[in-house]
């Protein structure tokens, strides 16, 4: 540690920093605009300048940029120095000069970097009274604003967009006066994390076009700490609620997962809480003789009553990966642990029980978000990251970096300058190796990418286990798949963190097993004996919580249906998941008919109207991850709190509050606490899960945090319509927080902290006020609790065979998921359906010339029993041997696994009308899709 001297008195500061950073760190307020944690720095704006003086006996010193200087021991400056603070403000006052006098109706008004910065600095009269540079804005897209007159030059946005998150269609045009930052054209931002732009951004030049169309002031909006339910990586969200709708969703700072920075589907997935589809009453098919087959709405007395009436007997429940952890544990405990079954397939179930004793093994390491930022080399293995679990994908982005940053602790430049350690690096990256079936989004900064099925990247990674340890795997058939898995295990040896990042969405053990053997034979060479990275991406918000519960007894989805076909149950009920997305309509329709003979009932628990719940008997609506106090599982095992927005409709209640028996004098499990409390003592998978639970003692005892900020307004007015009078606050008795601004002081526990404030800190940029140093850890907060532990002893590596190969003249198909439209509840929101497309079928140019396939053209594609037409995208680069299909919400996937064969339909009039019909949406998001075909690789 050095020391330095800020006005007199010292501090102890990394020297590796600059002064900017160690300042603020100290919780010294000096203002800046283009500085970011994440982006070093550059001096763009020059807001950030502090007097330095040489020695103690310098009276003059000199005035320096605080991020370009670094934090030197023995450092002298002076933030409140005349001529520093008088710098400061004449900046910012020459910024000012084309900004509008907007604040009043600037959405960013009030949350607002520049309008602290600008307090700060004492600029508060503007002089120039000359005519203004305007500029004309852009449409970009569903989910950005764009106000290009509010900008002050600061360069962060492009910083963000192509230096950090590599996007090509955003950049800085013009010069001087007349920079402009927006595309070469109108059209939508192509980069999955183009709403950080909206946090990056520190004034209102670019703002979240869902929030714009219910808009609300920042500071009455209601908000709680929350998980992204758009996949399993568990990133942290601050949901913001007035008038009892969800109105936005903004990034929560987590140190190891998410940061700074949230994937679009995450920030602008939520509109499926308000959507038409949601379920909003229960109701009953009637079995009166003059009303069979109609569906009657129920009260919520009604409902219960119905439920616990028809689920009397012997029951079977069906749980849900996207389910919170209590209502699968509510639901388990209502109908026994030989009546519980998980809610995805046999195949699925198989691959986490393999991931989850992945995890256990001792001598392999699951890495947070963060560290996969530090990994020096990197094999991806089969998993689309970039549209399964996005933020994996930014977190690469930084690892291929880490070569320049080496290359610039050589030539001992400060990491932190940020355009001097890009400029020595040039196009020099740290090795990332992908084995994919097709083209993938991160092929631009890809070392190289393997094109292969998964019967082939089973045995290069069996090659590469070899190369690494001969003792491991089977070497390669043939020269060129050799010298492939030559490559990779040289780059994988010699690197000091190497990382393998796999999933699960493929459905393949012998994928897993042959992934983990790579990781296995790598223990070899790791330095200290340190654990080798290796994770697999969840596809769900809870996947991996529900696998962990399965450990603990219970049955498979193909077991379920096959004993309600057989007419073995009462009643089967089916928590928050629709069926028809994880097995066969055929397996459906046979559980249907066999619990139709045997007049037992079907009751659905579900947010969201669709195909399989039409078909229950009594449909019973939950509420959304918003507005329900709920625990999730990420992919790493590690379980976080979600705390309730705001109360639901009187209609609507949690999944375990429907499952919970409501004996009052068996009160044990009847809170999301309580709940989670007793499984915590019960259960040894979650054995540890009682530390998510606040501490019950001095003034936590008492008071609770508050979810509405201190300058919350119209409280009373909201009700006016109905009641003049202020009515009583909610009471919120499953939570340590309040629907109020009364409270206990968030600082004193970061883990509730949802919506960072400090004095004269208003926008994002106060969570600095929150961290031990910047960028570091949340000062008190909980960072969830780690369920899985290494308790297994290294495990050698396991057999592995290969899939089988599909028949004569016929393509083996992979399954393509997109960020736009694959997950299930985001799809349903109306600016995530905007990027959306519609099922379609990928092919490679040769092939599809031998069938005489045209680009968007029409294919039939068919297994043997089922057919389906779908439009066609040739791509240049795609595994030979292999088709594509992008499912969407109309095709069930389990229809066409495996091999099928494919023709062209006759183009005649009709049919080409029908096929520009059915593609007009993947025209439109063809530049997206095709962005892909581009790369190193």
């Amino acid at each position: 540690m050095a020391k330095i001297t800020v006005d007199g008195i010292v501090y102890e500061v990394n020297p590796q920093n600059n002064l900017l950073q160690e300042c603020l760190s100290h919780g010294l307020d000096l203002p800046y605009f283009c500085w970011h944690p994440c982006m070093g720095s550059v001096g763009a704006c020059r807001q950030c300048a502090v007097k330095q003086y040489r020695n103690a006996d310098d009276k003059i010193g000199t005035v320096v940029m605080s991020c370009m200087t670094p934090a030197s021991d023995g450092a002298i400056i002076s933030i409140a120095d005349a001529q520093a603070v008088k710098m400061r403000s004449s900046v910012i006052e020459s910024l000012m000069i084309s900004h509008p006098h907007d604040c009043p109706v600037c959405e960013e008004g009030g949350e607002c970097h520049l309008q602290d910065m600008t307090q700060m600095s004492g600029h508060n009269y503007r002089r120039y009274d000359f005519k203004k540079v305007t500029h004309r804005n852009q449409n970009l897209g569903p989910f950005i604003n764009h106000e290009m007159n509010r900008c002050i030059a600061c360069y962060r946005c492009v910083r963000y967009y192509d230096d950090y998150a590599g996007g090509k269609d955003l950049a800085a045009l013009g010069a001087h006066h007349h920079v402009y930052f927006g595309r070469q054209e109108e059209g939508t931002l192509e980069s999955e994390f183009s709403g950080n732009l909206v946090e990056v951004c520190p004034t209102g030049v670019f703002t979240d076009k869902t929030f714009s169309e219910h808009y609300t002031r920042k500071w009455d909006l209601q908000t709680a700490p929350s998980i992204c339910t758009g996949c399993g990586a568990g990133c942290n969200t601050t949901p913001g609620e007035r008038y009892g709708t969800l109105r936005r969703i903004v990034n929560r700072y987590h140190h190891d997962l998410n940061g700074y920075f949230l994937c679009d589907r995450g920030r602008f997935g939520y509109g499926f809480n308000s959507s038409d589809n949601r379920i909003t009453e229960a109701s009953l098919v009637s079995s009166h003789a003059d009303e069979k087959g109609v569906r009657k709405p129920l009260t919520q007395q009604e409902a219960q009553r119905q439920f616990d009436a028809l689920t009397a007997g012997d029951v079977v429940g069906i749980g849900s990966p996207r389910a919170s952890l209590e209502s699968n544990l509510a639901l388990r405990a209502r109908v026994g642990v030989k009546n519980f079954y998980a809610g995805f397939s046999a195949e699925q179930q198989r691959c986490m029980q393999a991931v989850i004793a992945i995890n256990r093994e001792q001598g392999l390491h699951c890495p947070d978000i963060r560290t996969l930022e530090q990994a020096d080399c990197v094999l991806v293995v089969n998993e689309d990251i970039t549209n399964t679990s996005p933020r994996f994908a930014l977190a690469l982005r930084q690892a291929v970096r880490n070569r320049a940053a080496q290359l610039a602790t050589d030539a001992r430049i400060p990491l932190w300058q940020d355009a001097a350690v890009r400029e020595l690096a040039q196009n020099e990256l740290s090795p990332l190796f992908i084995l994919s079936p097709q083209g993938t989004r991160l092929d631009d900064v890809a070392t190289e990418t393997f094109l292969s099925t998964i019967a082939q990247q089973v045995a290069l990674l069996s090659a590469i286990a070899n190369t690494i340890d001969a003792s491991v795997g089977t070497a390669a058939t043939d020269e060129d798949s050799a010298e492939q898995a030559r490559r990779i295990a040289a780059a994988l040896i010699s690197a000091t963190k190497p990382t393998i990042v796999s999933g699960t969405s493929a459905g393949s053990e012998a994928l897993i097993h042959a992934t983990a053997n790579v990781a296995r034979a790598l223990r070899k060479y790791s330095v200290q004996s340190a654990a080798i990275n290796l994770c697999f991406a969840m596809p769900e918000v809870n996947t991996m919580g529900l696998a962990l519960l399965m450990e603990e007894g219970g049955g498979t989805l193909d077991e379920a249906l096959q004993r309600l076909a057989r007419g073995n149950a009462d009643a089967a009920i089916v928590l928050e998941n629709d069926l028809s997305l994880r097995t066969t309509p055929a397996a459906i329709d046979a559980a249907i008919a066999g619990t139709d003979s045997g007049s037992a009932v079907w009751v659905v628990i579900d947010q969201l109207h669709n195909s399989f719940n039409a078909r229950a008997q009594l449909l019973l609506p939950v509420t959304s991850f918003a507005e329900q106090n709920s625990t999730f599982v990420n992919y790493e095992g590690r379980a976080q709190s979600s705390h309730q927005v705001f109360p639901a409709d009187a209609a609507l209640r949690p999944g375990y509050e429907w499952l919970t028996p409501h004996d009052p004098l068996s009160p044990l499990l009847t809170t999301s606490e309580t709940i989670l409390f007793h499984s915590a003592q019960t259960l040894a998978a979650f054995a540890g899960a009682e530390k998510l639970l606040p501490p019950r003692t001095g003034m936590q005892a008492l008071m609770k945090s508050p979810r509405q900020l201190h300058r919350y307004s119209g409280r009373t007015a909201m009700h006016a319509h109905s009641n003049v009078h202020e009515s009583k606050q909610p009471t919120d008795r499953q939570s340590p927080m309040a629907f109020s601004m009364e409270g206990l002081s968030l600082q004193k526990d970061s883990s509730l902290l949802s919506a960072a404030w400090a004095p004269g800190w208003n926008s994002n940029q106060a969570i600095s006020k929150f961290q031990d140093e910047i960028n570091g850890e949340l000062k008190q907060g909980c960072k969830g609790v780690h369920l899985l532990q290494r308790t297994l002893p290294p495990q050698s590596a396991m057999a592995v065979n290969s899939a089988k190969a599909g028949k004569k003249g016929t393509f083996v198909v992979y399954f393509i998921d997109h960020i736009f439209g694959s997950d299930e509840l985001s799809a349903k929101s109306p600016a995530i359906t905007a990027r959306s497309v519609g099922p379609y079928l990928c092919i490679g140019k040769s092939e599809a010339t031998a069938l005489g396939l045209h680009q968007h053209g029409l294919a039939r594609v068919s297994n043997g029993d089922h057919v389906v037409e779908l439009p066609v995208l040739i791509r240049q680069r795609i595994a030979a041997g292999a088709v594509g299909i992008y499912c969407g919400a109309e095709i069930n996937r389990h229809l066409f696994a495996g091999s099928v064969s494919v023709a062209p339909v006759n183009e005649d009039d009709n049919v080409l009308a029908r096929s520009r019909q059915m593609f007009s949406d993947l025209i439109i998001n063809d530049s997206l899709i095709n962005n892909s075909e581009s790369g190193r690789g």
